[in-house]
């Protein structure tokens, strides 16, 4: 028994230090809506495309390429929908119903934009959630919320001057609060406010909404097609200003 107990140690110890395996729980989430061409790189390093009703797991980075919009619905009933150029990982997910404490929810925002809403775990425990982007971490309060991170490429979205989005982080918030913090400090964005963050080293401010720029997505995949909430604007376009 002793023997048997050593070799079950010693497989267990080489088990966790192979890459991957340290995801190799089921499914965290499920594609409900797709418009192009979305590819997941799982925590081992493979690349696959993914599909309506795919899978998603947690270690993957979810890549949408030109044109592709992504809807992902996670196991606590949070959504996200990516933008085209966009690229997000599931750095890690924890959710257990009955289990609150162990609630960890970490997504890492590598370029693009979303529209986040934020589930079970959102709500019963604001500080398991947030979102990491270049400039900023962004932690919920129950919340709908808009992200977009430009480093030259938001050339194609309006601004009031006409010129593209100062790169940095761009926000906005729907629904609840966020707390958008950085090694400058730290700023609360309620509903209905705007907010940027150039660099990681420079304070996140609120900016009037006659100069923010939300994250809007096509009603084709904002939109319920049955009963249930809705994600995004109504129109069909991009990132507006307001």
């Amino acid at each position: 028994m002793r023997q048997s107990a050593l070799i079950l140690a010693g497989l267990l110890f080489l088990a966790a230090g192979i890459p991957g395996l340290a995801y190799a729980a089921g499914p965290v989430g499920t594609v409900t809506h797709l418009s192009g061409v979305l590819t997941a790189k799982r925590a081992d390093g493979t690349t696959k495309l993914i599909s309506v009703k795919s899978e998603v797991l947690e270690g993957d980075t979810l890549t949408t390429e030109r044109d592709t919009y992504a809807r992902i619905k996670f196991t606590d009933n949070g959504e996200v929908v990516l933008r085209p150029g966009s690229q997000l990982q599931v750095a890690a997910y924890s959710f257990n119903k009955a289990k609150p404490k162990e609630d960890n929810i970490v997504m890492n925002m590598l370029r693009g934009g979303l529209r986040a809403v934020t589930g079970l775990v959102g709500k019963r425990n604001h500080d398991a959630v947030k979102f990491d982007a270049i400039t900023a971490t962004i932690g919920i309060r129950g919340t709908h919320f808009g992200a977009l991170i430009c480093q030259n490429d938001c050339g194609g979205i309006p601004t009031v001057s006409g010129t593209p989005p100062e790169n940095g982080l761009h926000l906005d918030v729907t629904d609840g609060a966020i707390v958008v913090s950085n090694a400058a400090g730290q700023q609360v964005l309620n509903a209905g406010q705007f907010g940027f963050v150039q660099s990681a080293n420079t304070l996140p401010v609120i900016v009037p909404p006659g100069q923010g720029v939300q994250v809007t997505m096509p009603t084709s995949i904002s939109q319920n097609r049955s009963s249930g909430r809705g994600i995004g604007g109504v129109k069909d376009n991009e990132c507006t200003v307001q």
